[in-house]
């Protein structure tokens, strides 16, 4: 069996497809070239995360290819359904990358409501000069302990966004269509753990009401959940976190509702027009920005891997 990582995979799943025998092409190929090289190399396995594009046309192209492997949760490129019609497996990591991309959450929550986005900026320039100016416009910071949290989806990263925020000391709302109850468990160094029963709600507008804090964790949709009805509805001084997908939240209406004041403050790490974020997002002070890097660490990387040769090698005794 041969595998091409595409897009790479770490070092610990290389390996452990290599024990089992598997071959890895590590190669990068350029979208243009996959088709030729997948057939022409007899590629068994396609492993891809965000740059590589798995559509109809490949899918046809290349008859021999048996699984498709995804590195992340999103399939949004890759014809899901398509490829399971022609006989093709499909792999995720769905819960692999999920601390990773709840702890980015968090970094950015900090970072608003510090203003550490802004003054790392300024520091360099200004520290020398303005000190004290920058002291003064960055003490109306806020702590997120005995705030609210609204996190909107409960899934595997909603789930750790929320962990982190009861270790926080927040109070915690989660948003979801239909009403749902799951049990979380903080575990602790010493071996200790805690179970907390969260139950979701499907009544936005309480929820935007409510919130301090909102995470966004959602798979991609069709529309905005977030437009400007659900931006009139929030709390004064809002702080919004977007790491899902670009489009879920109205990026035009976001820059409105921040220079009215009523949001103070929003991350983005996903983007409408990605990879060429809008001008006014990009030079915005109220944006801390980071470029789709949630599920981005060694840590998550290495157990994405991990996860994905666990798949093959047990689809590959299969077939």
């Amino acid at each position: 069996m041969k595998v091409l990582a595409n897009d790479g995979i770490s070092k610990a799943g290389e390996q452990a497809l290599k024990d089992a025998g598997i071959e890895v092409l590590d190669n990068r190929v350029a979208q243009d070239h996959v088709i030729n090289f997948i057939n022409e190399n007899n590629v068994d396995v396609l492993l891809v995360r965000s740059a590589t594009k798995v559509r109809q046309d490949l899918i046809d192209a290349c008859p021999n290819l048996k699984i498709i492997g995804r590195g992340g949760i999103g399939m949004d490129n890759i014809d899901v359904e398509y490829a399971i019609e022609k006989g093709k497996y499909i792999i995720n990591t769905p819960t692999a990358s999920s601390k990773s991309v709840a702890e980015l959450v968090f970094g950015h929550f900090f970072s608003l409501a510090r203003f550490l986005h802004e003054s790392n900026r300024l520091m360099p320039l200004e520290g020398e000069t303005h000190f004290n100016a920058m002291k003064k416009s960055f003490s109306n910071a806020h702590e997120l302990s005995g705030k609210t949290l609204g996190v909107i989806g409960f899934g595997s990263i909603g789930q750790e966004v929320i962990k982190i925020g009861i270790s926080l000391g927040m109070k915690v709302r989660v948003l979801t269509r239909k009403p749902k109850i799951e049990i979380l468990t903080l575990d602790f160094f010493d071996g200790q753990s805690v179970k907390f029963e969260i139950t979701s709600g499907n009544d936005m507008d309480a929820f935007l009401q409510e919130a301090d804090f909102i995470s966004i964790n959602t798979p991609q949709t069709n529309e905005y959940i977030i437009d400007t009805p659900q931006f009139e509805k929030m709390k004064d001084g809002v702080y919004i976190v977007n790491t899902a997908r670009g489009g879920v939240l109205n990026e035009v209406a976001l820059i409105d509702f921040i220079e009215s004041n009523k949001v103070a403050g929003a991350a983005l790490d996903v983007f409408e027009n990605e990879p060429n974020p809008e001008l006014p997002l990009l030079m915005n002070p109220a944006l801390s920005l980071s470029p789709h890097v949630g599920g981005n660490t060694v840590d998550a990387q290495e157990k994405i891997g991990l996860e994905l040769a666990e798949q093959i090698i047990k689809l590959k005794n299969e077939l």
